[in-house]
C-alpha cells in the first residue's frame, strides 16, 4: 500500500466523557517530516486528542489514520512506530538514567547487539552522559525532560506525540528541547506537539488552534497571522489604565489586553479607519497616547479566533 503524504489524517474525531464534550468533530492532517502544533488552553482537548491518535482512547465518533494505521481498531500494529511523552514525567524515579534507557529498549525489543551503541548514542545526544549512573528521581527538570524524550525516540519512531513537553522547565531547557525537536524534524521524524506557549507555535511549521474541544484555526504561523480578520492596533499612554477605559466599551472594539505601558487592540477587518475610530475616542476622554497599525502576533491570531467560538453543546 502506498503510504499517504500525512502522518495524521483524522475526520469528525469526537471524544466524549458523558455531557462534557472533550473534542468535537476534529479534522485533521499532519504532514510527514513536520513539527505540526497544538496550540489551547488547559482544558482545550489537546490531550484527549492526542491519546485517541495513539490508540489509548476510543473516539466516540469519527475516524483517523496513523500512520497508514486505522485506530483504535489496528493501534497495535501502530505502538512500534510511535513515541509518546506525557507532560508528567512517567519514568522510574529509583532506576539510573542508564537503568531507564535500558528498560525502554527491552519494552521495545532494541536489538540487544545494538543496545548499548544507542543507549551511548542518546546519552550524548541529549547531553545525559554524566548522570549515565544517576537516579531519574534525583535530576532536574531539564534533564528529567531530556531523558524522557530520550526514551521517546530510542525506537527510531515515525511520529513523535509530545503532550506539553515543555510546560514544568526554565527557559533555557525549553530552547534546547526546541533544538532537538528541528533535529528530529530533519532526519525525517514527524512530530505532534501541544502547547499554551506562543512563542513555541511559532516554530511549529504548521499548527492547529484548539478551543474548549473545537479546531478554530489551522495553517502555518504565518498564514495564521494573515488571516485573523482584525485591525490589530497598538497604543502607547503614559495612563495605559485611563486609555483602556475610554475605547473598551466602544462597539467595534472586540479586545483590548494591556502590556506594560502598550495596549493591543482588535477590530474587526468590517470596521473601516480603525486608527482614527480609537483617536476620537481617546481625544473625547483627553487621553494622550499613539495609535499606529501593526502585524498580528500569533497571540492576536488566538485572540481572534476564540472570541466567537460557541460553547460546545451539551
Amino acid at each position: 500500500m502506498m503510504s499517504s503524504d500525512f502522518a495524521i489524517e483524522a475526520r469528525g474525531l469526537s471524544k466524549h466523557f458523558g455531557a462534557l464534550r472533550a473534542v468535537s468533530s476534529l479534522n485533521l492532517d499532519v504532514p510527514r517530516g513536520q513539527i505540526y502544533g497544538f496550540l489551547g488552553p488547559n482544558g482545550s482537548g489537546k490531550s484527549t486528542t492526542i491519546r485517541m491518535l495513539c490508540g489509548l482512547l476510543t473516539p466516540t465518533e469519527g475516524t483517523a489514520i496513523v500512520l497508514d494505521t486505522e485506530v483504535p481498531g489496528d493501534s497495535r500494529l501502530l505502538k512500534p512506530k510511535i513515541g509518546y511523552m506525557t507532560q508528567k514525567f512517567s519514568l522510574f524515579a529509583d532506576m539510573t538514567v542508564f537503568e531507564n534507557l535500558q528498560f525502554i529498549a527491552e519494552i521495545y525489543s532494541y536489538p540487544i547487539s545494538k543496545r548499548a551503541l544507542r543507549i551511548d548514542q542518546l546519552l550524548e545526544n541529549y547531553d545525559l552522559v554524566a548522570q549515565r549512573k544517576q537516579l531519574a528521581g534525583t535530576m532536574s527538570g531539564g534533564q528529567k525532560q531530556r531523558l524522557a524524550l530520550a526514551c521517546s525516540v530510542l525506537h527510531h519512531p515515525e511520529l513523535l506525540l509530545l503532550d506539553e513537553p515543555t510546560s514544568a522547565v526554565d527557559p533555557q531547557s525549553r530552547r534546547d528541547f526546541w533544538a532537538n525537536l528541528f533535529r528530529l524534524a530533519s532526519g525525517g521524524t514527524t512530530i505532534l506537539v501541544s502547547t499554551h506557549y506562543m512563542d513555541e507555535a511559532e516554530r511549529c511549521h504548521r499548527l492547529a488552534i484548539l478551543d474548549r474541544g473545537v479546531k478554530v484555526a489551522d495553517g502555518t504561523p504565518g498564514e495564521l497571522q494573515a488571516a485573523t480578520g482584525m485591525h490589530i492596533l497598538e497604543i502607547t499612554a503614559d495612563d495605559p489604565y485611563a486609555a483602556q477605559g475610554a475605547i473598551i466599551n466602544l462597539k467595534e472594539v472586540a479586545s483590548v489586553t494591556q502590556l506594560g505601558m502598550r495596549l493591543r487592540v482588535l477590530i474587526p477587518d468590517s470596521y473601516e479607519r480603525p486608527v482614527e475610530l480609537v483617536e476620537r475616542a481617546l481625544a473625547a476622554r483627553n487621553v494622550g497616547a499613539s495609535v499606529f497599525a501593526t502585524a498580528a502576533t500569533l497571540e492576536d491570531v488566538f485572540v481572534a479566533v476564540t472570541l466567537e467560538t460557541p460553547e460546545a453543546s451539551t
